[in-house]
């Protein structure tokens, strides 16, 4: 995962809304797209997005797959942002 593939994924309005609700808690696909005016193929593509940036972790149960937010990718950038800033 490299940080342009992360500053990508959070340019996009959809997917930082997709990030703040997985902060409260994981959520199942279905549960995302009820969110949205977008369709699943659309909210599908921007979990793939989010998960090839390493923002978001998949696990399956099931049938469903649940997603969650994966912290450690957005302390790095924080990090860095706060070492641009001479922090």
């Amino acid at each position: 995962m490299a940080m342009q593939d992360t500053l990508h994924a959070l340019a996009d309005s959809t997917r930082r809304e997709i990030l703040n609700l997985l902060k409260q808690s994981r959520m199942s696909a279905g549960d995302i797209v009820k969110n949205f005016s977008v369709s699943g193929a659309a909210i599908s593509r921007h979990l793939s997005v989010l998960k090839e940036a390493g923002l978001i972790r998949d696990e399956r149960e099931g049938k469903f797959i649940y997603y969650e937010l994966n912290t450690t990718v957005l302390e790095e950038i924080m990090l860095w942002m706060s070492e641009l800033k001479g922090e």
